[in-house]
């Protein structure tokens, strides 16, 4: 629609994990009904390359895009929301803009002159916006900044705002501020001082927010509305609310009743067309009305924090809506399993996942609980080191190796049913270094893993360093073991299955990564309708 694109800066302020993801992405969707080209890309201000090296506990999930970026979780709801596939140019950090920098002053591109935040490290930021609009022609690129107004580390990131904007003017783009109304229960009341200091901070730094999005526990009336529109320099139809929601995917329609693309598009000076959010109500609609429960037990290391499987958490919201039903997940400790409780804990589950993760802390919950679901018919997923953890089971329970294990685990395992892959050997650096991104698999013809996809060639997007160890493949396969998804190159084992079984399923790759709204992953959807049949049984 536009010759060059228009761009969109979302901050925030007052505290952390407010949603800007969720606020950016459902924005995204909303323009996007409406016949626009938008993408979304987060700007990270820790000093980290990527967050491929950072613990789950410290980040979440690390995400992988297609061409094997390990990114920030956020870019996950872009993906899911817009149905869109994110690149590296998708997400930046300060560590990647300071290499970039020093970099360059290595080689001797500045020609002898003091390097310096600005402009030097303001004119990289710049650059990397504008970056994503080299990969395809946009309407819209919205940039979501990092952490909270007023942080140390966020000061470059908004310096650059500054001047970007004053670059390309102010009618090319707009920011909004994602902001926190904070309920007092003592006063019976909801509190603007919060959002009046972060945005009198925001305009300290030279930059004015064009519209405040208040995340609120209740409802905000007029009165508030015109407070805050007159002591942050808004039009009153500038101030949006942003109620908490039983279901992120209901923003995007809480935001669109709030009229919130309509006034960006004004701003933006963009026609307003008609949306169609047709098929979003209804997976919504299906979402809110299921018509059974079932109960899946996630079995992992770090199930106390759900950021750590968001991609997960949310293919089972997708699979479930389309199978019409409600999905309770039921988080697992690995480190509680036990082969003296493992039939305590499962029996009432209707089917289980076991999760992708690294290092040896609650393998064994793992294998005890593939155990109970190998030997007791309960539908079962493994993904990534779930899958691996499948493999070293069947090894010891079927094949009769007790020592069967991961060099990973156990580098002088007499088994090594799990090995370091073949590329990773003289491996040193631990990030960035890993199989990463989407590889293809030819899958084998009469097996479920076919029945689920209906064709035999698929690609899928990976994280991982070990894989099967082509020396037990014959003796696995003797003993009833099938591996239904190959790598046509290398021959890495893709997908293993149990036909004997009713539902069970390994994969190396990770399938949550692929999972859409309008594309919910076909792995996920066969899973859980398999879990569906199981709680029918």
């Amino acid at each position: 629609m536009t010759n060059t694109p228009k761009y969109i800066f979302v901050t925030g302020g007052v505290s952390s994990s407010l949603g800007k993801g969720i606020i950016s992405a459902s924005l995204a969707k909303l323009l996007q009904s409406k016949g626009l080209k938008v993408t979304i890309q987060k700007l990270d201000p820790y000093i980290n390359i990527d967050p491929g090296t950072l613990n789950p506990y410290e980040h979440g999930e690390c995400y992988v895009t297609k061409d094997g970026t390990e990114t920030d979780l956020d870019l996950g709801h872009y993906e899911r929301f817009l149905s869109i596939q994110t690149t590296k140019t998708n997400n930046t950090t300060t560590g990647k803009i300071y290499q970039s920098v020093i970099n360059r002053e290595r080689r001797g591109d500045f020609l002898g002159k003091t390097v310096q935040v600005i402009p030097h490290i303001t004119n990289e930021i710049k650059r990397r916006i504008q970056l994503i609009s080299t990969e395809d022609s946009y309407d819209i690129i919205i940039t979501e900044l990092g952490g909270t107004v007023g942080d140390i580390e966020s000061y470059p990131f908004i310096e650059a705002v500054r001047q970007f904007r004053w670059d390309v003017g102010e009618k090319n783009s707009l920011v909004i501020h994602l902001t926190l109304l904070p309920f007092l229960s003592a006063a019976g009341e909801l509190k603007t001082k919060p959002t009046q200091h972060s945005v009198k901070k925001l305009m300290e730094s030279g930059v004015n927010a064009d519209i405040i999005v208040c995340r609120t526990e209740r409802s905000i009336g007029e009165d508030l509305r015109s407070k805050i529109a007159l002591f942050c320099n808004v039009n009153i139809n500038s101030v949006i609310e942003s109620i908490d929601a039983k279901t992120i995917y209901e923003v995007p329609l809480l935001m669109q009743q709030e009229k919130l693309d309509e006034v960006v598009l004004n701003k933006l000076n963009l026609p307003n067309t008609k949306s169609d959010l047709k098929d979003w109500k209804n997976f919504v609609k299906k979402l809110k009305n299921p018509k059974q429960n079932i109960k899946i037990g996630l079995i992992g290391k770090y199930v106390e924090l759900q950021d750590s499987y968001k991609s997960i958490l949310e293919s089972f919201v997708h699979a479930g809506a389309i199978n019409e039903l409600k999905i309770d997940v039921i988080p697992i400790h690995s480190e509680s399993i036990e082969s003296n409780n493992v039939a305590k804990e499962l029996s009432k589950l209707d089917g289980i996942l076991v999760a992708p993760g690294f290092g040896e802390r609650g393998i064994e919950g793992k294998i005890s609980s593939i155990k109970y679901a190998r030997e007791n018919n309960l539908p079962f997923l493994g993904i990534c080191l779930g899958m691996q953890m499948a493999v070293i089971e069947f090894a010891r329970n079927v094949l009769n190796l007790s020592s069967a294990n991961s060099t990973e685990m156990d580098d002088s395992t007499k088994h090594p049913v799990i090995s370091l892959m073949d590329d990773q050997l003289d491996v040193e650096d631990k990030g960035g270094t890993m199989r990463l991104g989407s590889w293809k698999c030819k899958i084998v013809k009469e097996s479920l893993a076919y029945k689920i996809y209906n064709e035999e060639a698929i690609s899928e997007r990976h994280r991982h360093r070990y894989e099967l160890n082509f020396d037990y493949m014959d003796k696995l396969a003797n003993s009833g073991m099938v591996f239904s998804g190959l790598n046509p190159k290398t021959g890495l084992v893709e997908i293993i299955e149990i036909p004997n079984h009713d539902w069970f399923l390994g994969v190396q790759f990770h399938p949550e990564y692929q999972s859409t709204v309008e594309n919910p992953h076909p792995i996920f959807v066969s899973f859980v309708k398999a879990c569906k049949n199981k709680s029918k049984k």
